[in-house]
């Protein structure tokens, strides 16, 4: 059930009312929601909502175990068991099939063929966010940073509350459980802003990622032939199809849960205007990144046994998160190649607590828009078919560059009159920016002109949905 589709409009139309009809009961409020989420799990496919039952009982069990005994080796069995569990689980159903076709591959070479290793396997949608959250849960109880939850209703939805179940934030359990097993009150002022933030998550992805797409297909198609300077621009527009598409679907959690008297993390932190990529990934993802700085990174060591250890662990994360996205050798590859740029080009002054004036000195700025050439490099192998194509395309390019050097005023030229997705990212980058710079916010402006920019974004979205049909969100496929 996609966020953008009528079925889901109605859902919430009638879950909502009946949400806040139950208030005075916390128990039947988080039965409801819960029945709710497994609605709208089960939608994409009803076998799937037996794996996050099994996934959230055993894990429901473990953590209880692990709170109540005083047995350290007791302790540690139970959350080996549960790591075991929840990363075999993961394992099976996202990379089985990858490492039966290396393997396979492998055993061809060798003289031995005629072997199918490979599985019909269903990926269930989701998986790699929610077994996240289970597992930093367990390992959060066996670290007495919290307790385990007692009501198993409350844990469950937790687990699977729908907003953010197939897409993240990736939601730690001291920050969200609590509000499960505490009454909750309906907001005026909150829910006006909730609404107003899932707004701005339906432009995000109806009007700036999805208009970015169909260009960014046509010029990333396998056999495509397009030249350098145009496959730098489809690299920008998927640099902002991904951006629209993963932070706009976090907006939309963000803003539902919010409707419902649920707060989220933020995941998102106008990434683009970072001024290295070790500032970026720490405003990208963040759920994710910080999800691996404090269950990978500091417990092999983090920076504290020396520079090349500091530096082995940091690929090895970043390797690790670029395998979390994908089952293919491109995320991994996109993933080593961030963690380079991180260690390469590490700032050491904090930038990000400095002054807020509109327009920062030309240093900044061009700091900022080196950091986005290089992480727009980076998504090429993100985006691309196969490393051989990502290579492909960057020697492409970089034969336009040296061979055409001018070639790049008339793309720019053409992009403006005939595309209008350049001109989306345009609206979404200057607010973006007013807010980044000056931390402005909506509710401050005049009600007119409130009113106006709800108006024109609605009817952008409207535009937008209207010439295309609604497509996925990228990172369901995570």
């Amino acid at each position: 059930m996609l966020f953008q589709s009528p079925q889901f409009l109605l859902f919430f139309l009638l879950f909502f009312p009946a949400y806040w009809a139950m208030k005075n009961s916390l128990r039947l409020q988080n039965l409801l929601t819960l029945a709710a989420s497994y609605v709208f799990y089960g939608w994409w496919d009803w076998r799937l909502l037996g794996l996050i039952g099994l996934t959230s009982g055993f894990d429901y069990v473990a953590a209880l175990q692990i709170d109540q005994s005083g047995n350290e080796s007791v302790r540690r069995a139970w959350l080996r068991a549960s790591l075991c569990f929840n990363l075999t689980i993961l394992g099976f159903f996202k990379y089985y099939n990858f490492f039966a076709a290396e393997l396979q591959q492998l055993l061809h070479s060798v003289g031995i063929g005629g072997i199918d290793l490979r599985l019909n396997i269903l990926l269930p949608v989701g998986i790699s966010f929610y077994t996240f959250q289970t597992l930093s849960y367990t390992v959060d109880v066996f670290r007495r940073q919290m307790s385990a939850a007692r009501d198993p209703v409350a844990f469950f939805a937790y687990i699977a509350f729908f907003p953010q179940l197939v897409a993240g934030p990736i939601e730690r359990a001291q920050h969200l459980v609590p509000q499960f097993t505490a009454k909750r009150h309906f907001e005026y002022r909150t829910a006006v802003a909730s609404a107003r933030l899932v707004l701005w998550g339906f432009f995000k992805k109806l009007a700036v990622a999805d208009a970015c797409a169909p260009f960014v297909d046509r010029c990333f198609q396998a056999d495509a032939q397009v030249s350098g300077w145009l496959l730098m621009a489809a690299s920008v527009a998927f640099a902002f199809q991904i951006y629209g598409d993963f932070s706009g679907y976090s907006d939309i959690a963000r803003g539902t849960a919010g409707l419902l008297g649920i707060n989220l993390m933020q995941n998102f932190r106008f990434p683009y205007f970072s001024e290295s990529p070790a500032e970026f990934w720490r405003r990208w993802h963040i759920s994710l990144s910080s999800w691996f700085r404090d269950y990978v990174y500091i417990p092999l060591g983090g920076g504290r046994q020396g520079r090349r250890r500091a530096s082995l662990n940091v690929l090895l994360v970043f390797g690790l998160s670029g395998l979390w996205h994908g089952a293919a050798w491109t995320y991994v590859v996109w993933g080593l190649l961030n963690g380079v740029l991180v260690l390469i080009t590490n700032e050491r002054r904090n930038t990000e607590d400095d002054d807020h004036a509109l327009w920062p000195a030309p240093t900044r700025v061009l700091r900022m828009l080196a950091t986005f050439v290089l992480i727009t490099g980076g998504w090429l192998f993100f985006r691309a078919h196969s490393i051989e194509h990502a290579l492909t395309c960057v020697r492409t390019m970089l034969s336009d560059v040296v061979q055409h050097p001018g070639g790049g005023l008339p793309v720019l030229k053409w992009l403006a009159l005939r595309e209008y997705w350049p001109w989306l990212v345009l609206l979404l980058l200057v607010p973006e920016w007013f807010a980044f710079r000056r931390g402005l916010k909506l509710d401050v402006l005049p009600r007119g002109v409130r009113w106006g920019v709800y108006v024109g974004l609605c009817s952008l979205i409207a535009w937008t949905a209207f010439c295309r049909p609604a497509s996925e969100f990228l990172y369901f496929q995570f």
